[in-house]
């Protein structure tokens, strides 16, 4: 099913709460909007945000005969999204499932899901090292992967919890892009000052020390959280702001790199 897929991208992160989703969601957005044909898995099964965060929660997944038909955000099918969300009767039921049964549903959703052409699949999985991690590079293993992009926040606890994910990626062979460091900093709407409300710096310096790329720093916007559910792209509804830049660089970040 992932044969007509050129790039696979994962967006990992050791810690919870991170803003991962919101990551996965605006990269596969900006993506979009930039001309590539995208698809978004959810294997977060435990805290699935995807859906909610692109609008897309009354909608139902399909059975074919060629497997199960992801979720489109519009007719020309440009942006296509799988999560355990769309197979819940209610956003508020929780996932309560030992681990062999999360692991037969990952496999599912890698294996069952009929994604056909997609440039990019970003692939958005739980905070820790878990099963769910080891269960998708089980399943793909055999393509080429291009990497991870670790998120965390500027605080220690948060960058020492990242850590341990960068540690499982090296043990697992999973490349990594580079390092998002998000909630860096509330820039003020009306003085522009920025104060650094969770410390700083967390990210760039967990760069140097585990010497890979620093991609960028995502400021605190209160504009994201105001538009969170409505499905659409940072770089549409507010193109003038430094989280509109931000994912604009990683866009020609990711992009460059693979033409490359």
């Amino acid at each position: 099913m992932l044969d007509g897929v050129k790039h696979i991208i994962l967006v990992l992160s050791g810690k919870g709460g991170v803003g991962k989703s919101t990551v996965s969601t605006q990269l596969a957005l900006a993506l979009n909007v930039s001309g590539f044909k995208v698809g978004i898995l959810d294997v977060d099964l435990c805290g699935p945000s995807v859906p909610y965060l692109l609008n897309l929660e009354d909608q139902d997944v399909h059975q074919s005969s060629e497997g199960w038909v992801p979720v489109y955000t519009n007719p020309d099918q440009m942006l296509a999204v799988m999560s355990i969300g769309f197979l819940l009767k209610n956003r508020n039921d929780g996932v309560v499932w030992r681990g062999p049964k999360k692991t037969g549903m990952i496999k599912q959703f890698i294996n069952d899901v009929v994604w056909k052409e997609l440039d990019y699949l970003i692939i958005d999985t739980p905070p820790g090292t878990s099963d769910e991690h080891i269960t998708v590079m089980e399943n793909i293993r055999q393509l080429s992967v291009d990497g991870a992009i670790i998120v965390t926040t500027p605080q220690n606890i948060a960058v020492d919890d990242v850590l341990r994910e960068i540690t499982f990626c090296k043990k697992t062979g999973i490349p990594i892009i580079g390092i998002v460091e998000n909630m860096s900093g509330f820039v003020c709407p009306t003085c522009s000052e920025c104060t650094n409300i969770f410390s700083s710096g967390g990210g760039i310096a967990l760069s140097e020390l585990v010497k890979v790329p620093f991609l960028a720093k995502l400021p605190i916007d209160p504009e994201i959280g105001k538009n969170a559910d409505k499905g659409k792209s940072i770089l549409v509804t507010m193109p003038d702001s430094q989280v509109a830049q931000v994912f604009t660089k990683l866009v020609e970040e990711i992009t460059k790199s693979k033409e490359a």
